[in-house]
Parts: structure tokens; C-alpha cells; sequence
């Protein structure tokens, strides 16, 4: 009887921890709990086209193959993705443009920070590449991002474009694509424009360091992208503040209100109509760094992305910059004519005696 007894207490117990293993969920990783607010990102770029219905697995025949892949935002951009088909699922290897972000999540912003680290996806070893699950191509797919400088998830979506397979790969024919339909857009980015009067804000250090002391020198930088009729002037200031590099940028056009760089605002500092200036932080050095300015220049607020690359090799005393040297210019001008009157005075009140 004892033992009849034990034995059912022993089944009992047994029950009851399997009950709470699956009862109780995974706590979350306390590391990587916050979540951007939707005013700490920039504006999203709309990815789903009218007329886009979700191809799954079922509809691709099985294999690997490159497909264009894109995201939302422009600091999560995909260089090369492939796609492969098997089993009735779908996975991607996914190389990433920037590597500001260590981990991944399928999913919201907000889920990823109540999730378990387990559930994050990490990067493949030496290669910077993620191997995600793909639900559907021609579908926006949920994808959070964590910016391993400002600690937190940002979402994104991701979208695989089916009409970038090879011919064979599909089972089905496709419907005509028509205009981007606008189902993403986030609200832009407001709440980090702490530079004001032309003073460097720190904003957490996401600028490089650098080893120079404090203070204001020159250095090349080189932009892409646009249309190319705007242009930043080059050498441009290089400011030093705490040991960290920050760039001071003149743009050829004064219809720039404001740039977004790693997910920051960052506003005109001038307003008196001359060509826009922002002083932003430089990220990287002798990499591209992708970056966001909005321009009114065709009536509607248009935010458009440039990559912009500043040269170590080439910093330099401040002087280098062509403004400076003219300011000093004009000041031994304007020195040479106080100096040259004065002494044209005092010539003058000599020959009168």
C-alpha cells in the first residue's frame, strides 16, 4: 500500500513540474528590454506595391536562390540576400549594409524586449549575415533591430520580392504590380535635436573616438546618393569634443531642415536663409555612413538618403577649409586697411607741419 502510495505521489510530482515548465514562459532577456518609441524613428519607407499577395512556400519550388530583399528603413539596408525553399518552409541569409546591429528579432520592437535571448537571431560568426525565417515573399514581414549604441529595439519590416526569382522558381504567375501602398510609415524622429546655438551635443557617444586633443580642425568627406545635385563642401570642420569626432556640414542648398543620423534628428542650425549647416557625429571613420536630410526644395517635405564617408588620412588643420582661409583672408584685409589708414593719417598730419 506504501508503496502504491509513493508511486502516485512520485507520478503527482512529476506532473506537476512538467505542468509549470509549460505553464510558465521564458523570462525575458533584462538586457535588451527597451523599446523605441515610435518619435525615436525615422520615417519608414512604404515597401508593399498594389495589387501584392503573399507567395509562401508552397507556391516557390524547392531550392536556394538570390532574391532582392529590402527593409523599411534606410540605417537597416540589406546588401545581398538569399532565399532557400525546402520542406515547405522558407529561410533567407540576410548580408547587412551596416553592422550597428548585433541582433535581430522576427517580429515587433515590443515583442523583442519581453522575449527570452534565445528567441533573438545572431549574426553568422565572422560573416556579418542572419539566417531568418521567411513567412512569405511579396508580404511586409515584422523585424526589430537592436542598435547595439543607443541599447534599444527599433522595428523595421522586411519585404522579399518575388518577381526577383529566376523564371522557374515559381509555381504561379504573378498579378500586376501598381503604386507603393503607404502602410509602414512611422512618425519621424523629434525628440533628439539637442544641438542648438552651434554648440556639439554628446547624445550618448555614438561618435567615433578619435586621438586628437579637443578643438576644431578639417577633414574630407565624400557624399552619394540623391539626385546629385546636392552637395556638402568638402574638407569640412572636424570638431573634437571629449575625445569623440563630430562633423560641422555646409550643404550647397539652404532647403535642408534636418538630418537623421543612426536614428537621431538633428536640425539646421542656420536661419537666416544661408545654406543649411548641422553638426552631426561622425560614426565611423573611412566607412559609409548612411544618413537621412530632409529637403523642402520641391514644395513637400522630401527626406532623402545619402551615405557620407570621412577620410582619417586626411584631417588637417582647420584652415584647410577654403571658409576659414577666406575669413582669414578678409581679416589681414581688413587689418592691412585700419593699418594703412592710420598710417596714412599720421603721414598726413607730419606733412602739415
Amino acid at each position: 500500500m506504501a508503496k502504491t502510495a509513493s508511486h502516485i505521489l512520485t507520478v503527482f510530482v512529476a506532473l506537476a513540474i512538467a505542468t509549470l515548465a509549460f505553464a510558465c514562459p521564458a523570462y525575458a532577456d533584462a538586457d535588451h528590454s527597451k523599446a523605441a518609441s515610435a518619435s525615436q524613428m525615422a520615417a519608414s519607407k512604404a515597401l508593399l506595391l498594389e495589387g501584392m499577395q503573399p507567395i509562401t512556400a508552397d507556391m516557390v519550388n524547392d531550392g536556394t536562390y538570390d532574391i532582392e530583399a529590402e527593409s523599411t528603413s534606410p540605417f537597416f539596408k540589406i546588401k545581398g540576400a538569399k532565399l532557400t525553399v525546402a520542406d515547405g518552409k522558407m529561410t533567407a541569409v540576410l548580408d547587412f549594409d551596416s553592422k550597428s546591429y548585433p541582433l535581430i528579432y522576427m517580429g515587433t520592437a515590443k515583442q523583442a524586449a519581453e522575449a527570452p535571448y534565445e528567441d533573438y537571431i545572431e549574426f553568422n560568426g565572422d560573416a556579418w549575415t542572419f539566417t531568418v525565417p521567411v513567412e512569405a515573399l511579396d508580404a511586409e514581414i515584422d523585424c526589430a533591430a537592436w542598435s547595439k549604441r543607443r541599447k534599444q529595439w527599433y522595428d523595421r519590416k522586411l519585404m522579399f520580392y518575388a518577381a526577383t526569382l529566376p523564371a522557374d522558381a515559381l509555381k504561379v504567375e504573378l498579378p500586376e504590380y501598381g503604386d507603393p501602398v503607404d502602410s509602414t510609415k512611422a512618425e519621424t524622429a523629434k525628440t533628439s535635436a539637442d544641438v542648438a546655438s552651434g554648440a556639439v551635443h554628446d547624445d550618448g557617444y555614438e561618435a567615433v573616438a578619435i586621438d586628437l586633443p579637443d578643438g576644431e580642425y578639417s577633414i574630407e568627406v565624400n557624399m552619394t546618393g540623391g539626385s546629385g545635385r546636392a552637395s556638402v563642401s568638402s574638407p569640412t570642420w572636424l570638431i573634437v569634443e571629449d575625445g569623440h569626432a563630430y562633423a560641422r556640414l555646409l550643404w550647397s542648398s539652404s532647403y535642408y531642415d534636418y538630418m537623421i543620423v543612426d536614428e537621431q534628428r538633428y536640425e539646421n542650425l542656420t536661419d537666416d536663409g544661408s545654406n543649411s549647416t548641422f553638426i552631426i557625429p561622425i560614426t565611423q571613420m573611412d566607412e559609409e555612413i548612411p544618413v537621412v536630410a530632409d529637403t523642402t526644395a520641391m514644395g513637400d517635405p522630401v527626406e532623402i538618403e545619402y551615405h557620407l564617408t570621412f577620410y582619417s588620412n586626411t584631417v588637417d588643420d582647420k584652415d584647410a577649409i577654403p571658409q576659414e582661409a577666406a575669413i582669414k583672408v578678409l581679416i589681414i584685409a581688413i587689418i592691412v586697411i585700419v593699418v594703412g589708414g592710420i598710417l596714412n593719417h599720421v603721414l598726413k598730419k607730419r606733412k602739415k607741419r
